[in-house]
């Protein structure tokens, strides 16, 4: 286990800053190189077993979005990136954690995770794009590889706990300290940053995948100099960004002649970029009063794209006031007038669900799903609708079509829970809703759904097997963490 010891405490300083206060407690010591591009340092298996529990813990910590359109969006431009990078068939998972702070950062495993507060402060989004890239280009360059001393009593339960108690430091002392203990519990020592050559290499290498999957290249220097320039206004509140990816003149100066080397062309944002924003804006918002009063003052702004964006901005903000009939009429014309735009369309459902007229939103939704079959946001939330109104069999059966990307989704294993719950199957319904709480790194709840499955009645032999080795593997993990405290 020494090596995935070593593979998490190496991400995890090499991303995030040192934990506040602890810097004095932490010896700084010469950092050799742990590992190459052969990736001979930690096996696959083990690489993805530590990254799947890495967003575990980031789920049991911080808000990470479970929205599919949202996911749906942020996966789609993040493969697009990496279709053109070193790595094209590494299994990079693309998600959003519904922070306002600006922050983006990559995790063992390919699990890159960008707020919403960075989404929100883009203005176009080949700039979200740059920073995606960016991040790619630290795994697919192996800079996470780096470390300076590790002990081997670390299991992957903790090392991915620790890291991302790390992460959590930066806004959090008392889990910063928690995670210090860890470390210090398994005789650790280490600090470790970002150089200054790993920085101008992703910069570098994030731009050429910018521009191979044709977005902008000048977009990266473009919203670094907008980050560095408005820090003055930040006072000690420096965005988390900049404190793990410090941005220089230099290197500003740097990328943006590297960028004037590619040719000059417009880069149009998509419709997705804005309406995932506006989503955004609504769902991370404190006051819908303050949100209406966005929507309304861009009514007469900017295109006729970005006019219809702020109309459907008002819609969600409706809906988020339960203001359905509002909300409804919205749609309805944004529906009529763009029909080969299925987030209006779903928009539109989703208010019938909402409204509790879930025959309406059922037709709406196998609209939709014929329309655009390929959309696992739209069929996701066609299952939804498939249960409230009784036809759970088929709600499964379409649950079992979805990508892996899509079913490694905590609310994937809730909606099977519920879905089994509704076909009186308890025993399959308590199975899943343990996968659910694991997945959500409450491994305490995922034992007591356990057990309630194995006293279900009817069990046949091999479910019965499933469950008992789940069962121990859920005990093993919360023996782990227990050690680790």
């Amino acid at each position: 286990m020494q090596k995935t010891a070593l593979l998490a405490l190496a991400l995890s300083l090499t991303i995030f800053p040192p934990l506040p206060h602890a810097a004095d407690d932490i010896s700084k010591i010469e950092l050799p190189d742990m590992g190459d591009s052969s990736g001979t340092l930690i096996t696959p298996e083990e690489e993805q077993q530590l990254g799947a529990a890495f967003f575990r813990s980031l789920n049991a910590q911080i808000t990470i979005n479970q929205d599919p359109e949202i996911q749906h969006y942020i996966q789609s431009i993040g493969q697009r990136l990496v279709t053109v990078s070193d790595l094209p068939g590494y299994p990079f998972h693309f998600f959003v954690v519904l922070e306002n702070d600006i922050n983006a950062f990559a995790g063992p495993g390919g699990y890159i995770g960008v707020n919403s507060g960075l989404i929100l402060t883009t203005e176009a989004e080949s700039e979200l794009a740059s920073v995606m890239a960016h991040e790619i280009a630290h795994v697919t360059q192996r800079h996470l590889y780096r470390a300076a001393e590790a002990a081997n009593r670390l299991s992957i339960p903790t090392a991915a706990a620790t890291l991302a108690a790390i992460l959590l430091g930066t806004q959090s002392p008392q889990l910063g300290q928690a995670a210090l203990v860890a470390i210090q519990a398994g005789s650790i020592q280490f600090q470790i940053d970002f150089t200054r050559e790993n920085e101008e290499e992703a910069d570098r290498v994030g731009m050429h995948i910018l521009s191979e999957s044709k977005y902008d290249p000048r977009s990266m220097p473009t919203f670094f100099e907008r980050l560095q320039q408005s820090t003055r206004y930040y006072g000690q509140n420096i965005p988390e960004f900049l404190r793990t990816h410090p941005v220089t003149t230099s290197r500003i100066s740097d990328s943006r002649s590297r960028a004037d080397q590619y040719p000059y062309k417009q880069y149009p944002d998509s419709l997705s970029y804005q309406l995932i924003r506006a989503k955004l804006k609504v769902q991370t918002g404190t006051d819908t009063a303050e949100s209406r009063k966005y929507f309304e003052s861009r009514l007469n702004q900017g295109t006729e794209e970005q006019r219809t964006v702020a109309v459907y901005g008002l819609g969600l903000t409706a809906l988020a006031q339960q203001n359905f009939g509002e909300a409804e009429r919205i749609f309805q014309k944004l529906t009529a007038d763009f029909p080969d735009q299925p987030q209006y369309g779903a928009a539109l459902a989703r208010t019938a669900l909402e409204q509790r007229q879930f025959n309406k939103a059922l037709a709406l939704y196998e609209k939709l799903s014929s329309q655009f079959p390929e959309n696992e946001a739209i069929k996701l939330e066609y299952i939804t609708s498939l249960l409230k109104t009784g036809q759970a069999e088929k709600a499964r059966q379409t649950l079992f079509s979805l990508s892996a990307n899509m079913q490694k989704l905590p609310i994937y294993y809730q909606i099977l829970a519920e879905t089994y719950g509704k076909l009186h199957q308890p025993a399959e319904s308590h199975r899943y809703f343990a996968e659910y709480y694991y997945a959500m790194g409450q491994t305490r709840d995922a034992i007591t759904q356990i057990r309630l499955a194995q006293k279900s009645k009817g069990l046949n032999f091999y479910l019965s097997s499933i469950l008992s080795e789940r069962l121990r593997f859920f005990l093993d993990e919360e023996k782990k963490a227990r050690e680790a405290h």
